[in-house]
């Protein structure tokens, strides 16, 4: 049997000394991968690694409305994203600012969601633009690839709950 994440691969590039571009197709209409992405008791249950702890998720889904998603580490440390939610366009495209706050001063992120569904499967595409490709380079070496790989796995669980496909 085949896995879904040899199915539908999560791709990362950086097309510009600023930006990191991460592709995945999920095999479920666009409303229910933004629901998934923009609701609270969705995003809970697919945020983040397994290894860790989901210890926070606020959504204030509105233009100028705030964000923080966190997670804890086995030895309790913290690992928090927030931002400001920039534009809402239901369920095609979110853009929202990120920063780590473990890391203050680091500069925002912005962050660009495109949600493109053709034949009940939606391409998820994130465009991120970092403050400097040193801070974004930060990023990829502290093993985000392989972290955003398992986040999208566990969405992808999520879906086919969701879809009642799973098993």
């Amino acid at each position: 049997m085949t896995s879904k994440a040899s199915e539908h691969p999560t791709t990362l590039t950086t097309p510009s000394d600023l930006e990191i571009v991460i592709t995945r197709d999920f095999d479920a209409p666009r409303s229910l991968v933004w629901e998934a992405w923009t609701k609270p008791e969705h995003v809970r249950r697919w945020y983040g690694l397994r290894s860790m702890t989901t210890t926070v998720i606020e959504i204030d889904l509105r233009p100028g409305g705030a964000w923080r998603w966190g997670q804890a580490e086995p030895n309790g440390q913290e690992v928090v994203f927030s931002g400001v939610y920039k534009e809402i366009v239901p369920p095609e495209r979110l853009v929202y600012t990120e920063g780590f706050e473990q890391m203050p001063g680091s500069g925002e992120t912005v962050v660009t969601l495109t949600f493109e569904e053709k034949d009940g499967r939606t391409t998820l595409t994130s465009t991120s633009v970092w403050p400097s490709m040193e801070v974004r380079d930060m990023a990829m070496a502290s093993g985000m690839e392989w972290g955003v790989i398992e986040t999208y796995a566990r969405l992808d669980e999520l879906l086919d709950e969701l879809l009642g496909t799973k098993g």
